[in-house]
């Protein structure tokens, strides 16, 4: 016979104050989750429903671009800088290449850096669309991403007439870039302006006065002015919390001091905030690129005084002895480069990217280093996320916007 246990529930009422609070659960969100936007892993420690503590892990897509740099030419290394912003590699090339140029004291000629310029902007368009139609998507509005998907693959289509390549473009080359517009090309992207701005006022309006998005991104996660320059944070996520920092207006490359644009600037730097920042900014972008079109200088879209560096033409190359042996010889060791040290910071859609750069006067880099602005806005969660419901983490990660490419590189 099974034994009867005599139980007391007197006593169980008895001890009911000398019960001991649950501990803190951990919880591990990615490094394979939609809402991560990549592979990156969040140890969390919440006590309920409430964060109180968040440690990111990266890592998970580590391909060793730095070092990989170091084995091969400074043209063979661009296509490899498509893969770490890979929303707007066209910007990725332009700062690393500006890097290099900046080393070898080259200045490139007035079409070409009006076309660098107008085809980072048109990539930042990309980047912001992208960004605000998942945001909107781990915040339950899906409309919205159809919107910005639509406008941005019309990019897409742009950057496909003018590089043969959708997404990893490898455009940007030292000393210039690869090819000039086609015809017509700039009239296209005039008319896809229109449709973009458009677009941008159709996703306002879905969600700029929605309820849902309000109570999901009004109030949470708040960066302030002390936490964002104590973190290093560069970009939107900088200027959300009212710091008017850009490096186009602050130092201005490829000839921004041109071209007439405002910097938008946020006053709250909550979630909220973000978003109306990377909207603004979108009709910054368009203003920039409407400018570069209607004033694009005529002249050679690559440096002519500089045969260690760029490669001649090809028509040249096929007719003449000389450009023959110049094109063979960048090709096979490379551009060369005079031996020193070169930083330079780019303002891409998420953030500064910054590249530097340690010559011995060879045809490759002795040393590079990528700074992924990506990198430094992952180190602001342990102070941004506690103190949030767990289900605020999908829309704090989608307002910070960033792509694990350059994060873990």
């Amino acid at each position: 016979m099974a034994e009867t246990l005599d139980f007391n529930y007197s006593d169980a009422a008895s001890r009911e104050d000398e019960l001991v609070p649950c501990e803190k659960m951990h919880l591990t969100m990615g490094p394979s989750h939609p809402a991560t936007h990549g592979v990156l892993r969040l140890q969390l420690e919440v006590d309920g429903e409430i964060v109180t503590k968040c440690t990111p892990v990266v890592g998970y897509l580590h391909r060793g671009d730095d070092k990989l740099a170091e084995n091969m030419t400074y043209n063979q290394f661009v296509p490899f800088t498509d893969r770490l912003d890979y929303l707007a590699p066209i910007c990725n090339n332009v700062a690393y290449a500006l890097t290099v140029e900046k080393l070898a004291g080259l200045e490139v000629p007035a079409r070409c850096a009006a076309l660098r310029v107008l085809t980072c902007e048109l990539s930042r368009i990309s980047s912001h669309l992208l960004g605000l139609g998942v945001y909107a998507m781990d915040t339950g509005a899906l409309t919205v991403f159809l919107t910005t998907y639509t406008e941005r693959e019309r990019i897409y289509s742009l950057f496909e007439e003018l590089t043969g390549q959708r997404l990893t473009n490898s455009y940007t080359r030292i000393g210039g870039v690869t090819r000039d517009v086609p015809e017509g090309w700039l009239e296209k992207v005039e008319k896809a302006c229109d449709c973009i701005l458009k677009g941008v006022d159709e996703m306002e309006g879905l969600l700029s006065r929605n309820k849902i998005f309000l109570d999901r991104t009004k109030d949470i996660a708040v960066i302030t002015k002390e936490a964002a320059l104590q973190q290093g944070l560069t970009g939107v996520n900088l200027r959300c919390a009212g710091v008017p920092a850009d490096i186009r207006k602050d130092r201005p490359y490829s000839g921004y001091e041109q071209y007439d644009f405002d910097v938008p600037v946020g006053t709250v730097g909550d979630c909220y905030d973000r978003y109306l920042l990377k909207t603004e900014e979108i009709r910054q972008s368009v203003r920039i690129v409407r400018q570069v079109c209607k004033t694009l200088p005529d002249g050679p879209i690559f440096a002519q005084d500089a045969k260690n560096i760029c490669l001649p033409p090809k028509n040249r190359v096929l007719t003449g002895m000389e450009d023959l042996i110049q094109n063979f010889m960048i090709t096979t060791h490379g551009p060369q480069i005079p031996a020193g040290e070169a930083y330079f910071e780019a303002e891409n859609p998420k953030g500064a990217l910054g590249f530097f750069i340690h010559s011995k006067g060879e045809g490759r880099p002795y040393r590079l280093h990528v700074r992924g602005p990506s990198f430094v806005t992952l180190s602001i969660l342990p102070k941004l996320v506690p103190g949030n419901f767990v289900t605020d983490i999908p829309a704090i990660l989608g307002s910070l916007d960033f792509v694990q490419g350059e994060c873990d590189r």
